[in-house]
């Protein structure tokens, strides 16, 4: 296997670790997506169970994001300081257990505390798949793996309608939670098993060679609480803040209501939106896939690091905003169906520059920090994103919801352009 950074051969060790770690992180962020997506898919259904309106299924959707949120903020400093292997392996026991749960609840209220745990429990996946990366790949070669862990986003959306609508109609919604939720205890075990971060006493001099290449060592404040807040002190932390904000609430409207929007406002048969409403996210997979590779390549002729993978997200952040509009406006189906694909697509890549960015311009020891402080702010704008929608849609329609998401992800774009122009050292 060759590094496609340097065309240098990885060392073997390396290369197995490597295979290990990507493959975990992608099964355990396809389940991690599954359990999110459960709640969009089953909508109607437990709308008309629990008699809720548009207002509070919006509200439903959101309560995930608001907790999820939050906690990005503590949890990337506790990923530095703790390592990927127990904090991830803790969230996937506690997520499994709320998202079971939800299963259970027969109250609107207790369906939101059940959402609020599974946020709680989340927050791990992300901040420590970053780390992950930054462990066992060089700096210029981060863009690929980062993609690779990202792809099980839009795989797990993908898969959501596919493989949950048939349970639902078999049995009931409540199996949807009960399923998802016992796959995840599954593969908690499977990652404390395998899954292990590198000790550099162990390694090899060509492994430490191949670990360090590209990037500058040097001694720096231990991950702490203290060493957090200083990130807060660099206008990149604010860019890419507020920048993920506009990236993950346009992502995010589609996210929670393309179903209901389908059905809603474009009248489709409830038989064919399984189908239609998996095609964008299908397309998400490959943009997670294609945008971590031509980050890798635009980021080896860029003039840094920093540069190169700012430029590939705000790239993919226009044409997220530039293909809304016409999603929003066209009369056919076919052709809001096939919009819609391409601004996931490009949401997808945006989130996995988004998330090699943060390897690039956050300093070694804190990249899970500036990643989850990134995510924080992508998830505020998740969290808002479907509360908007569904007041927005049930006030006049979908059409000013969905111009209203293209406005904010453009603002989100001039954020990283403007503010996000170079790395923070060990020592700021």
């Amino acid at each position: 296997m060759i590094d496609i950074s340097r065309n240098r051969t990885i060392p073997f060790r390396i290369r197995r670790r490597q295979t290990i770690a990507l493959t975990l992180l992608v099964v355990t962020g396809v389940i991690n997506y599954l359990d999110r997506a459960t709640l969009a898919v089953a909508n109607e259904f437990i709308r008309a169970d629990l008699g809720l309106s548009m207002g509070q299924m919006g509200i439903l959707l959101s309560a995930f994001s608001w907790s999820y949120a939050l906690c990005q903020l503590p949890v990337g400093v506790l990923v530095d300081k703790i390592g990927p292997r127990w904090l991830l392996g803790a969230g996937l026991v506690l997520w499994s257990l709320a998202q079971a749960a939800g299963g259970l609840v027969s109250s609107f209220g207790w369906f939101v505390l059940a959402r609020i745990v599974l946020g709680i429990g989340e927050a791990p996946q992300f901040p420590a798949a970053a780390r992950v990366v930054s462990n066992w790949f060089p700096l210029r070669a981060r863009g690929t793996p980062t993609g690779i862990f990202n792809s099980a986003s839009p795989l797990g959306f993908a898969l959501a309608p596919l493989c949950l609508s048939p349970l639902i109609a078999a049995t009931s919604w409540h199996w949807a939670f009960f399923v998802t939720g016992a796959l995840g205890i599954v593969a908690a075990v499977v990652w404390v098993i395998l899954y292990r971060d590198p000790v550099r006493e162990e390694l090899s001099e060509a492994e430490r060679s191949y670990l360090d290449e590209g990037q500058v060592v040097e001694e720096g404040p231990k991950a702490g609480f203290e060493s957090w807040r200083a990130l807060f002190r660099h206008r990149a932390t604010w860019g890419m803040l507020l920048g993920f904000f506009g990236s993950v609430y346009l992502n995010w409207v589609f996210l929670t209501w393309l179903p209901g929007y389908l059905r809603t406002e474009r009248h489709m048969d409830v038989a064919y939106v399984g189908v239609a409403a998996s095609i964008p996210f299908v397309c998400g997979f490959a943009g997670a896939l294609v945008a971590g590779w031509a980050s890798d390549r635009i980021t080896r002729r860029a003039s840094s690091a920093v540069a190169g993978r700012r430029t590939a997200v705000v790239l993919a952040m226009l044409g997220m905003v530039a293909f809304t509009i016409p999603a929003a406006l066209v009369e056919s189906n076919t052709a809001a169906i096939a919009c819609i694909s391409i601004v996931i697509f490009l949401a997808n890549a945006a989130s996995a520059c988004s998330w090699s960015l943060a390897t690039a311009v956050a300093p070694h020891s804190r990249v899970a920090s500036l990643g989850a402080i990134q995510n924080f702010g992508g998830f505020i704008g998740g969290a808002l994103a479907p509360i908007f929608t569904g007041y927005i849609a049930q006030s006049w329609s979908f059409v000013p919801a969905l111009l209203t998401g293209a406005g904010i992800a453009f603002l989100g774009a001039m954020s990283y352009q403007f503010l996000v122009m170079r790395p923070i050292s060990e020592q700021e």
